[in-house]
């Protein structure tokens, strides 16, 4: 789906000065502020506003939207195949934020490469300011999961510190329902707490946002005729088909059998990736064969 334009985003001219689009940023930013619309589209605004100002407040990155457009700010523009040679699942963690007035979290960001809104609000609007104190942070925790747990979702006991009226200091635990889908990285609000979790790798997958990536390894008669596989994916064993004239290193793709969205829905798809297993040390009678299917090749060359 192609992004909003920034203008439209803000409600502002292509000729707008630096203070109009201040004014429309601060404008938008108290009316969608998660703390305040509680409708379920304002978390996802909330974002697009803070990204449209931070590009047309900044004149360098203004020129560069006005030239390239969203291009401009891609990661992914110009990359090519991010799956062609090297890694196939490089990259960093995304970087998630959420927010709830309640112990059911359900708003989510992703920032894309851009500065976290909730900081950015902070600077335009000030902490000392009596808005701003509106929205103070909440104390934050850390929460180590397994992948499978973050994957699943499950339920942890934690242990927070807190300070009555007279100072003193008092520990009291709580149970945490983990949703299922969290990511590295990800913070949570479950009431006046906010918890960032912290995810274990897992020894056969990996993950990239939603979709999970592992690798199955294939023989060169398998290449040519095509064949079919068991693998393994976060949903349980799958049934996979290679078919036949699969080159190496190609991604084969289990739709919807990735990591459960957060918050709405669904879940991000499987990437099996098709690596060539050559044989080490082939018996005489694998080496007969491998030679004559070699001479039959460079027969068939000759005909051309």
């Amino acid at each position: 789906m192609a992004k909003r334009d920034y203008y439209e985003v803000l409600g502002v001219s292509k000729s707008a000065s630096g203070q109009e689009i201040k004014s429309a940023y601060r404008k938008l930013a108290r009316k969608h502020h998660p703390d305040i619309d509680k409708s379920a589209g304002a978390a996802e605004t909330f974002k697009k506003v803070s990204e449209a100002y931070q590009v047309l407040s900044d004149v360098n990155k203004r020129k560069q939207y006005d030239q390239l457009g969203h291009a401009a700010f891609d990661r992914k523009a110009g990359a090519g195949n991010p799956f062609a040679g090297g890694n196939p699942f490089g990259g960093g963690w995304q970087t998630y934020d959420w927010s709830s007035s309640g112990g059911n979290p359900n708003i989510q960001f992703d920032f894309g490469g851009f500065e976290d809104p909730f900081k950015l609000f902070e600077q335009i609007f000030g902490g000392g300011s009596p808005f701003g104190q509106a929205f103070r942070r909440h104390p934050v925790y850390s929460l180590n999961l397994t992948f499978d747990e973050a994957i699943q979702g499950i339920t942890k006991e934690v242990e927070i510190e807190s300070r009555d009226p007279d100072g003193k200091l008092r520990r009291k635990r709580m149970k945490i329902k983990v949703p299922s889908g969290v990511d590295n990285g990800i913070k949570m609000r479950f009431g006046e707490l906010d918890i960032v979790f912290n995810v274990g790798r897992s020894p056969e997958f990996i993950r990239e946002g939603f979709d999970i990536f592992s690798e199955i390894n294939v023989s060169i008669p398998q290449l040519v005729l095509g064949d079919i596989f068991e693998v393994n994916t976060v949903q349980g064993k799958m049934k996979v088909k290679v078919p036949s004239g699969t080159q190496p290193g190609s991604l084969v793709k289990l739709k919807g059998k990735g990591a459960p969205h957060l918050g709405r829905g669904g879940h991000g798809d499987h990437y099996v990736r098709v690596n060539l297993e050559v044989p080490q040390h082939p018996s005489k009678q694998e080496k007969q064969l491998y030679e004559e299917l070699k001479n039959l090749s460079f027969k068939k060359k000759d005909w051309f």
